[in-house]
């Protein structure tokens, strides 16, 4: 090989794996501008306006008074390792009875909560079958063909 040609390939190659190790940005959800977020006041803005100026919600209760949540995400992910949440938000507008804005909330990521996973198994009903019962279950059962 060249001898001047070598430290270029050197050079690329040191490039390329500097890009392969430099984080990947995803941006998700549905992220309310601030000035929109300004302009709504409890108490006199209504549903229709908020969604006017903020858009369809990401979330909505079910229970309760009603809310809308718009929530948005920022992950980083390096390589091939799992993604880290650098920034979350979560903008939830409670409405009165009336369809009037009640209250409105800002969470973010410090907000939220782990939740802690549970490994049980419903049981069901019915008989648990060995491999060789498995295999063998169907020998000898076959209908005779319809006439």
């Amino acid at each position: 090989m060249n001898t001047l040609l070598r430290p270029a390939v050197l050079a690329a190659a040191l490039c390329l794996a500097a890009a392969a190790c430099s984080p990947t940005l995803d941006v998700r959800g549905n992220i309310p501008d601030s000035d929109a977020l300004a302009r709504i006041t409890p108490g006199k803005t209504t549903r229709d306006e908020v969604q006017t100026l903020l858009g369809t919600p990401s979330a909505t209760s079910v229970f309760g008074d009603e809310s809308w949540q718009y929530i948005s995400a920022k992950s980083e992910t390096v390589a091939f390792f799992k993604p880290k949440f650098t920034e979350r938000t979560v903008i939830s507008i409670t409405f009165s009875r009336d369809g009037v804005v009640k209250d409105v909330a800002a969470r973010g990521l410090e907000d939220g909560q782990d939740l802690e996973l549970v490994d049980r198994e419903t049981p069901t009903a019915g008989k648990e079958l060995n491999i060789l019962e498995q295999l063998l279950g169907n020998v000898g059962r076959f209908s005779k063909e319809a006439k």
